[in-house]
């Protein structure tokens, strides 16, 4: 990851417009970001999509970036809000879909895909938690971020990240005390 100074002097240019500066905020925070959507996701293939959405809302909004926090805390609440509205629309598609094939009495198993890239006993686990405790479990524990950053990335209090890390936890022992099988 780049320094916070070549961040800094990145930033100002991308705010004057300076397309190349932008793409050494993407070169340089591109593993963070692609890590994060990967983990909320599950899905190498909407990891990819929602890394690229989460650069594409960050050049858009570069000119709000006022610097009160470090550009990667930025980065990474636009990255948890992209995969947070993604999760919310991919459980709407879902219902309409599973209302769909209800009433048009389809098979469900031919119709859903499911990847092969979450075969890990721990990732799925990780994908059976509610979209924010996994978050706070990803910024924290995957991420190394502290709960202080978790919670400012995440738009909570610190003792809200703290209460989903210990939900999340404790989900995380029943899931892979089961072997990974839950329901």
């Amino acid at each position: 990851m780049a320094l916070p100074d070549e961040n800094k002097h990145w930033v100002l240019q991308s705010q004057n417009g300076d397309h190349a500066a932008f793409e050494s905020l993407i070169r340089a925070h591109q593993h963070m970001i692609h890590s994060l959507t990967f983990r909320m996701t599950g899905s190498l293939a909407d990891a990819e999509d929602l890394a690229q959405e989460t650069f594409i809302r960050a050049y858009q909004q570069i000119q709000s970036y006022r610097g009160t926090a470090k550009f990667s805390s930025w980065l990474y609440r636009i990255g948890v809000n992209t995969c947070l509205n993604w999760r919310q629309r991919e459980s709407r598609r879902s219902q309409i879909h599973d209302t769909w094939a209800k009433s048009a009495e389809l098979d469900l198993s031919r119709l859903a895909t499911k990847c092969d890239e979450s075969e890990h006993p721990v990732q799925q686990a990780l994908m059976k938690l509610p979209p924010k405790q996994r978050a706070a479990i990803i910024l924290t524990v995957y991420d190394g971020l502290n709960h202080a950053e978790a919670a400012q990335i995440l738009g909570c209090s610190e003792t809200t990240v703290s209460w989903r890390i210990f939900a999340a936890r404790k989900k995380l022992k029943q899931l892979l005390g089961k072997g990974g099988k839950n329901e």
